[in-house]
């Protein structure tokens, strides 16, 4: 189904890929060990992409096997491995179905078992739905040759670089050379030349690069000496509308990760400024992940890793697409694009306001009705993220002004609103040719929790909520109180967007990566601490623990950051490896909480050198929490809950006998008027908001239906 919020309409769910590698062996099979066939590079066969597949094979205690692809014999693709499967990359696949079939034979009886591979085109879509077009090509920051919309794809290209003594990265040209400042990394307690080998490509229509240490050109069928078998994955931030590729990734020649051993991969649909779709970015990283095993072989396990709209991605495929990231570690995370919008338009409502009727409040004041540590958190919403609710006012430099929305001269053009890359899950609103929007204002007390403790006086708080208005579906501000569209929100909450953790996630391990930013003055902007224990406060209330997520806070200096990422990208390692050597049969989830390490736990990093374990709560507690102070934001103040899950409040009738203050009869009548069918109850779920309806949801592959 290519769009979900037409889906609602008609009462059908989007389609649940169930599609698994699961061995299959032909009934009647003699007991003893059985013939099985599953795929590798992609666990799940129905989602299949770029012709070809990496594929095992456990054959019987006796006989010979042979392995065949759409009746073709691909044998000789499969090489014995140390546990006496056989691992092969099967080719020349084609788009749609392939049936892939083992057999046996020989001494006692034959054995027979067979798996169906679903294919899809390597430029994608696999099940995020129909691609937005234009599709504007960025191949050349990459070094790419130049490339056509609308699927932008440009030949693969291999380059190589080299860790120099001194610290840095340097072209090589010849990758058998070894200059005479070569530095090594240590690979499995094993010195190894410090060698990269960087491929770039296009995948799903994005540039995807991937980077690991280079010993000789790499196999899916045998193991490579300079990687240590494990991949991490990166994502990139921000929050923007889409329609071209996007000229960086998250990243991936990282002396951090490729000194260890580890691979990295990564592609520009993985950065959320250039994507803001988990969905979307979860196809590309899936896709980009399978070509990187079939390439190098089977991956123990893939770490995700990235901070602000990188967190989101990975707090959101962990989620609603797990396998893909067994662990994660967000950095100065938010749980979801959906959840901080309403934050984020707050503080560009309260920045207008202060700037015109409210030029009155003091500073202190205005942190009040803010809720922030300090009130330039505000100000850094307004002035770097709150354009994204607007039509073309965040338009990225490869998109044609000519080609841009206007409602006289083009209002076919393209709308650079954040929401644009949610369109299948949300829908379309066809009075106004906008995505359907989750943004709602109406019944928000802003500066509640300032009126309560007394800091802003009763006519204040009646001049603010009668004064602060809403944004209009082009993000303009009006008088009028912002509405959400009801739609999106049954969607929003249906399809997971708004992430619940109460799916892949409560199965995930967890380091929440939190440097701190809350400080007044310069350096401190969006990234605020409040938004680690909503997503913690969330996993509570779903599984009625949160133990699969550490939360440790550093201070924003080089140093702290250093240390803090190298300790908690071996914890997280330590805690796959074991988690993957657990063969008890206890569940996913009690295997991550049996299996953390020891020395993992919340805390926080006093100075470089040392850090700190301890409980961190909410409200903030202890020595991390005198260092660390944790506050809130325009919404908590406002009296919702720290889960901060409700995009639209249901409401309760406006009483004056709730509030500790006496408001004179002309503020009564205002506040009627700014609250006329009521004000926020935030004890209620919100509209709309229920359990989502599952994992894996196909929004469709572009195939006719």
């Amino acid at each position: 189904m290519a769009n979900r919020a037409f889906a609602v309409a008609a009462l059908v769910a989007p389609l649940l890929l169930t599609g698994t590698a699961a061995a299959v062996a032909a009934p009647g099979t003699p007991p003893g060990r059985r013939l099985t066939i599953e795929t590798v590079s992609n666990p799940r066969p129905a989602l299949v992409s770029g012709e070809q597949v990496l594929v095992k094979v456990v054959p019987p205690e006796r006989g010979r096997v042979t392995v065949r692809a759409n009746g073709r014999d691909v044998t000789a693709s499969f090489r014995a491995q140390p546990d006496g499967s056989l691992l092969g990359l099967v080719t020349g696949l084609r788009v749609g179905t392939n049936d892939l079939v083992a057999r046996t034979g020989g001494p006692g009886p034959d054995q027979r078992a067979g798996l169906r591979v679903t294919d899809h085109p390597i430029s994608g879509p696999v099940f995020s739905g129909a691609q937005q077009r234009p599709f504007y090509c960025e191949t050349q920051a990459f070094g790419l040759p130049a490339a056509q919309q609308p699927l932008c794809s440009a030949p693969t290209q291999v380059s190589y670089q080299y860790r120099t003594t001194a610290g840095a990265f340097a072209p090589l040209a010849d990758p058998a050379s070894r200059p005479a400042d070569l530095a090594t990394a240590t690979v499995d307690g094993h010195a190894v030349p410090y060698v990269v080998r960087v491929e770039r490509g296009t995948i799903d229509r994005a540039v995807y690069e991937m980077a690991a240490l280079y010993a000789g050109t790499p196999s899916p069928t045998a193991p490579d000496p300079g990687w240590n078998g494990k991949l991490v994955y990166t994502f990139g931030g921000g929050c923007n509308g889409g329609y071209h590729q996007g000229a960086s990734t998250g990243g991936v020649v990282n002396d951090l990760f490729l000194a260890r051993g580890f691979a990295v991969a990564s592609s520009s649909l993985n950065v959320l400024d250039t994507n803001c779709s988990p969905i979307i970015s979860a196809e590309a990283a899936m896709m980009v992940k399978e070509h990187f095993a079939e390439t190098y072989g089977p991956i123990a396990h893939t770490i995700g890793w990235g901070g602000s709209g990188g967190a989101i991605q990975q707090y959101d495929i962990a989620e609603n697409y797990p396998g893909i990231v067994d662990g994660i570690i967000p950095g100065v995370s938010f749980p979801d694009p959906l959840s901080v919008g309403g934050p984020v338009s707050d503080c560009r409502l309260l920045d207008r306001y202060f700037a015109g009727p409210g030029a009155s409040f003091t500073a202190a004041q205005k942190q009040a009705v803010a809720g922030f540590a300090s009130y330039d958190s505000c100000v850094s919403w307004d002035l770097t993220f709150a354009s994204r609710a607007t039509a073309t006012g965040s338009c990225n430099a490869a998109i044609p002004v000519a080609a841009r929305w206007d409602p006289v001269t083009n209002p076919g053009g393209v709308k650079c609103n954040s929401n644009e890359q949610l369109v299948n899950q949300l829908g379309r609103d066809p009075r106004t040719g906008f995505v359907r929007s989750t943004l709602d204002t109406t019944g928000v007390q802003y500066g509640l929790a300032a009126l309560k403790s007394g800091t802003i006086t009763a006519a204040q708080f009646a001049d603010l909520n009668a004064s602060i208005g809403g944004l209009d579906y082009t993000g303009t501000p009006v008088a009028e109180r912002t509405a959400a569209d009801p739609r999106a929100l049954d969607a929003a909450y249906a399809d997971g967007i708004v992430n619940s953790a109460s799916q892949g996630l409560r199965e995930t391990p967890i380091i929440d990566q939190r440097t701190d930013l809350d400080f007044a003055g310069p350096g401190n902007d969006i990234h605020t601490t409040e938004w680690s224990y909503v997503l913690r406060q969330r996993l509570l209330r779903a599984n009625g623990t949160a133990a699969n997520q550490v939360i440790i806070e550093n201070h924003a200096t080089a140093a702290e950051a250093a240390a803090a990422s190298a300790y908690e990208l071996d914890a997280m390692d330590r805690w796959l490896t074991a988690i993957d050597a657990d063969r008890s049969h206890r569940s996913r989830p009690q295997k991550v909480l049996a299996n953390r390490p020891g020395d993992l736990g919340d805390g926080c990093y006093l100075s470089a050198s040392s850090r700190v374990t301890e409980a961190l709560t909410y409200p903030a507690s202890g020595q991390c929490g005198a260092l660390y102070p944790v506050a809130a934001n325009t919404r908590m103040v406002a009296g919702e809950g720290l889960a901060l899950d409700v995009l639209k409040c249901r409401l309760k009738p406006l009483d004056f006998r709730d509030y500790p203050v006496t408001f004179t009869a002309a503020d009564q009548q205002r506040l009627r008027a700014a609250f006329p069918g009521g004000v926020c109850d935030y004890r209620r779920p919100g509209v709309g908001q229920r359990p989502p309806v599952g994992t894996w949801l196909d929004y469709g592959d572009g195939s006719p239906r």
